[in-house]
């Protein structure tokens, strides 16, 4: 008899499916989807384990990881997956969460549960996680549930009074009950919705320098003020001089306003305004080089606005998320603007995605974009909890456009929304005369929010910064408990908002 403990593959599924219908065969009809192992083994390969017996699947456990402080102790199973679609899942979260675990019944006697625990568990050190937590069912409890509360039955167990066959197991491989959790698992009638939530700590953890600890985030944003400067190091001055002032308050984030460089155009005034912005786009790489290693020198994630970049013959809006970790990602912007198109011949981007950062999952637009509520929408299903706008508006109408957009999409996707944009005039650089700004912070609308939803914004048309903390529990708070719940009561029976195959889910 050959054993293997090894990461589950999606040609593994049809094994999967037949392993997992004898293990649960009064819930056969709940098996996995194959979509849904896909996802699961193409965003945390590592995670989805499974124990071969001479070549055949015999046992599986599943896992994502997650930032807790998010989800805290009263969840469901829905809530920790993201209502299935396992977006919850975070690069940079500080829990190895368990959403499956099974034997082939055929195999139960050679222990593979404790083998599957034993590699969680290596998993976990390995990954440098603060724990594995999971909700675990109570499947016995149906035998006594007109007798004892969730409560007494998990003691009796605890005591040895009572075997429940994965309670008593778990029990035994160090997992500490921490609570019930009801409604947890609504098909479960044979624990009658209860699980129990447990934990295994990693005395092995050594706090991650900038993980999420506590749900309180501060964002940092830049109202900048358009300016000529003798040469890019005078540029680099102005840009570190933010970053240092936002690095000393202690700021997660800095949000620079859209096409902030372009004062950097005035050399090439000369030229067309396409032309131009081609030229702008070849010192691009060289920018945001230096902004990175600022974001790791002051130990501050930066979003540097956007600047051009030119790829293939076509120009690009692109925003740049410059980790303090030394990560850099991209975003696109999508929607060009009448403008956009006429002056630089702007090409959209195509890519609708959130960042796994280290204060959790937030989204990228940039101006124009804010004005498509499907764009946060998608972007809030995939669980961002914060959206940053940087923008560029020349006249006050142009303005208020962005900022009632961006106020809404506040509301109607329970986030937090950050807009920052530039202010002043800049002589001598086409296409780049007047500006208009007001930095500001948006909130939902409730009991727990400023009444006026805004947490905090800038005086208008003036170089300054504004820094705002924000607190994620209350978005939490809200989805359960807010005075009017939007994204639980949409009517996804007769609309969605969906992705087309050819954009992948990141």
């Amino acid at each position: 008899m050959q054993i293997d403990t090894r990461t589950l593959k999606i040609d593994d599924y049809d094994e999967l499916v037949s392993a997992m219908r004898r293990a649960y065969p009064k819930m056969s009809e709940y098996v996995w989807s194959k979509k849904s192992i896909a996802k699961l083994t193409k965003i945390f390969e590592a995670g989805q384990i499974c124990i071969t017996v001479d070549g055949k699947i015999a046992a599986v456990a599943l896992s994502i990881v997650v930032n807790y402080e998010e989800f805290d102790d009263e969840h469901t199973y829905s809530d920790i997956t993201g209502n299935y679609t396992f977006n919850t899942h975070s690069t940079t979260g500080n829990v190895l969460y368990g959403i499956e675990i099974f034997v082939d019944p055929v195999y139960r006697e050679l222990r593979l549960g404790r083998r599957l625990y034993d590699a969680r568990k290596e998993l976990c050190e390995q990954l440098n996680l603060k724990s594995i937590i999971l909700g675990g069912r109570i499947p016995d409890y149906h035998k006594y549930s007109h007798e004892i509360s969730p409560r007494e039955y998990i003691r009796r167990v605890r005591d040895k009074e009572i075997y429940d066959p994965v309670l008593s197991f778990q029990l035994s491989n160090n997992f500490l009950p921490i609570r019930v959790l009801k409604k947890y698992l609504p098909e479960d009638e044979a624990s009658r919705e209860n699980a129990v939530l447990l934990q295994w700590n990693n005395i092995y953890y050594s706090k991650k320098p900038n993980t999420m600890q506590d749900s309180t985030i501060r964002l940092g944003l830049v109202q900048w003020q358009m300016r000529h400067f003798k040469d890019i190091n005078a540029f680099y001055e102005q840009v570190e001089f933010f970053v240092n002032v936002m690095g000393d308050y202690k700021s997660d984030f800095v949000l620079f306003p859209e096409l902030f460089n372009t004062p950097l155009l005035a050399p090439f005034n000369s030229l067309s305004e396409r032309d131009s912005m081609i030229e702008l786009a070849k010192i691009t790489d060289q920018i945001k080089t230096k902004i990175s290693e600022l974001a790791i020198s002051y130990n501050v994630n930066i979003i540097s606005g956007s600047m051009p970049v030119y790829e293939n013959n076509d120009l690009y809006n692109v925003s740049y998320l410059l980790h303090r970790d030394g990560r850099i990602d991209e975003y696109r912007k999508i929607h060009i603007t009448p403008n956009e198109r006429k002056y630089y011949g702007m090409k959209g981007g195509s890519e609708i995605k959130v960042f796994d950062t280290d204060c959790g999952k937030i989204g990228l637009v940039i101006c124009y974009d804010v004005e498509f509520p499907e764009l946060p929408r998608l972007l809030a299903d995939q669980g961002m909890k914060i959206l940053f706008v940087p923008y560029l508006t020349d006249t006050q109408n142009a303005y208020m456009r962005v900022r009632h957009c961006a106020a809404a999409r506040a509301i109607e996707n329970e986030c937090y929304v950050a807009i920052a944009g530039c202010v002043g005039n800049l002589p001598g650089v086409n296409n780049m005369d007047i500006q208009f700004g007001q930095a500001a912070v948006f909130t939902p609308s409730d009991f727990a929010f400023p009444s006026n939803a805004i947490k905090g914004e800038a005086t208008p048309n003036t170089e300054m910064t504004l820094i705002v903390d924000v607190d994620l529990n209350l978005l939490k708070d809200l989805h359960y408990h807010g005075s009017v719940q939007i994204l639980n009561d949409r009517r996804t029976d007769l609309y969605e908002t969906n992705l087309k195959e050819k954009n992948p889910i990141i």
